[in-house]
């Protein structure tokens, strides 16, 4: 029994890293873990996935307190780079899954993050900031399914791409929104290259439609980007995800 005590108020804190890589296929991944499961620090990094050679991580580490509630735990999560106010989510462990309640929150990345997913986004090497904002947000995971409420939300201010001379391209916004099945928006704030789309997250698969276009003054500018980010189609560019 004090062994086991002693495992569970010390357990490292890479076997909760290692969980989150498994959950993920390896594209989120928690690196150079300190502490333990219940107060730790580790990297943030975004990969291609398993095997992928890209990688790009946010320039400070995440900290976590892990703090024990009657059927679950709190979580509270930071980082100096991007996070004003903790990111703060009750856990409820039950005989039916796992609950996963976030407040709502809003955070600050830089979109270069998301070069680490590998292409496309390793060639359109984004610049600017990313804010990520969660609205009643709430996970369950049932039978190895999830099922998702709320609204979480992404976007872009003044993005610029290593692609294009034009800078900032301009503003978007990309939402996921809960439902039976969750559904995804892409849409344009203003800008030169104009972008939209809609879609589905059908179990742990995206299905997306969208396109991306140019104002006609600044088609040449954009138009190696809009021919690595989908299949051209006269001046338009068809992104199909799934």
């Amino acid at each position: 029994m004090g062994l086991a005590l002693t495992l569970l108020l010390f357990a490292p804190a890479r076997w909760a890293t290692d969980q989150l890589a498994n959950n993920t296929g390896g594209m989120f991944q928690l690196v150079e873990a300190r502490g333990t499961v219940w107060r730790g620090s580790a990297r943030l990094m975004l990969t291609g996935g398993v095997g992928s050679k890209d990688a790009a991580s946010l320039p400070t580490r995440v900290q976590w307190k892990l703090l024990p509630r009657w059927g679950g735990a709190q979580l509270v999560t930071w980082s100096d780079c991007c996070t004003a106010q903790p990111l703060q989510a009750q856990i409820q462990l039950g005989l039916q899954g796992v609950n996963l309640t976030v407040l709502d929150n809003t955070s600050t990345v830089p979109a270069a993050l998301l070069s680490g997913l590998g292409t496309p986004w390793n060639t359109v090497q984004p610049e600017g900031q990313l804010q990520l904002h969660t609205q009643a947000l709430n996970l369950q995971w049932r039978a190895g399914r999830m099922v998702m409420a709320g609204l979480a939300q992404m976007e872009a201010a003044s993005l610029s791409s290593r692609l294009s001379t034009l800078r900032p391209m301009g503003s978007y916004r990309f939402s996921v929104r809960g439902g039976d099945v969750p559904t995804v928006e892409l849409s344009t704030l203003q800008g030169s290259l104009q972008l939209a789309g809609t879609g589905q997250w059908v179990g742990s698969r995206l299905r997306f439609s969208g396109s991306a276009s140019a104002a006609p003054e600044h088609e040449a500018a954009l138009s190696n980007l809009l021919n690595i980010i989908g299949r051209r189609n006269g001046p338009r560019s068809i992104i199909t995800i799934g």
